[in-house]
């Protein structure tokens, strides 16, 4: 039966996403420099000076990752019994899927089980209880079912439905990623990045990210990129960084696909390609990230791999600049911009973020 599982998609903080790092800065745009700046190179997509790097064994304290339930299928099985009821969740009736589940359960089935954990821990067709929630994760965790381990260890680790308790979450993430469940690698792998729940490992957090990049999670692909990008507990590799960004962006990763499209905008462990670069930018701003929002402002004003093209240009930066990524330098290029052409780049920002 397929079955739906609990992942914790917690943002992985290098001292800040490595995205949002970055910024581009045609030549038209950088200053005189004084004799101790360095200029970035021509038509790049370059880091800011200022930024941090990414975190070493000693580096400074990290912020701890936040619990966030997603639904996700899990792997089918040969029981028909069983697929009547995930066939059930995925169609929205969720009443059915608990009663069909509740039988199959007090039958033995450990997939039910863990069903019903979903159930109650979500309100899907049901009134939450997270206490009933982690008796069923647990009857089905017992029985080896590794996605109810992941479950119930999100459940310890954030004190719901019982006591918190994380080192039950870490022994039930641990046995959980041994068997195979791969958002419990990944998120094992961010506790000892973390260093405050587990000692701090980047090595084995390095080696757990990759267990879970390779069963195809996104967010573990990403990760485990921004530890190749920045040699964090394994050798730096940009060419292998920039494959597991674009198998990230592949999965509407939008971390990646901004990474992605700086690599090959920059032709950084790939062919440099900036009318694709641009294409991933735009599909990134689109899904609402506003350091591609303000990156594909700059190209578009500046006409860098793209034509130039200031009214959209300008539409993206005040779009960026309500998501909190203002410009200080596209502002002061805005105000100089003639009435007519600015008046039409407010208003299609006020059109896409549905304001009058």
């Amino acid at each position: 039966m397929k079955l739906p599982c609990i992942t914790m998609l917690a943002t992985l903080l290098l001292t800040g996403p490595a995205a949002a790092q970055l910024q581009i800065a045609p030549p038209a745009t950088i200053p005189s420099a004084a004799p101790e700046k360095q200029k970035p190179k021509p038509h790049t997509i370059t880091k800011k000076k200022e930024a941090a790097p990414a975190p070493k064994p000693s580096a400074s304290p990290k912020p701890t990752p936040t619990p966030a339930a997603t639904v996700i299928p899990a792997p089918p099985t040969d029981n028909s019994n069983a697929d009547l009821v995930f066939g059930a969740y995925q169609r929205g009736q969720y009443k059915t899927a608990f009663d069909l589940a509740t039988v199959r359960a007090q039958a033995g089935d450990p997939k039910a089980m863990t069903m019903l954990g979903e159930l109650y821990s979500n309100a899907m067709g049901i009134r939450r209880d997270y206490a009933k929630a982690a008796e069923w994760y647990k009857r089905a965790a017992d029985a080896g079912d590794r996605e109810a381990m992941f479950a119930l260890a999100m459940l310890r680790i954030s004190g719901r439905g019982g006591s918190l308790d994380k080192s039950e979450a870490v022994k039930l993430m641990a046995s959980a990623a041994k068997l195979g469940e791969p958002k419990a690698a990944y998120n094992l792998a961010l506790l000892y990045l973390d260093g405050q729940t587990l000692p701090q490992d980047v090595r084995r957090s390095a080696e757990l990210l990759r267990q879970a990049a390779d069963a195809g999670l996104p967010e573990a692909q990403y990760a485990l990129a921004t530890f190749y990008k920045e040699g964090t507990g394994v050798p730096k590799d940009p060419e292998r960084a920039v494959r597991l960004l674009q198998a990230a962006s592949l999965a509407d990763n939008v971390d990646a696909e901004v990474e992605y499209a700086i690599a090959m905008f920059n032709g950084t462990g790939t062919p440099k390609n900036q009318p694709a670069a641009v294409a991933l930018l735009r599909k990134a701003s689109r899904q609402g990230s506003a350091i591609a929002q303000n990156r594909l402002a700059w190209v578009l004003i500046n006409g860098v791999g793209v034509a130039m093209d200031k009214v959209e240009g300008f539409k993206w930066h005040l779009v960026a600049k309500t998501a909190g990524k203002g410009d200080p330098e596209l502002d002061k290029q805005l105000s100089d911009l003639p009435a007519e052409d600015r008046a039409k780049a407010e208003a299609a920002a006020r059109k896409w973020l549905g304001t009058k």
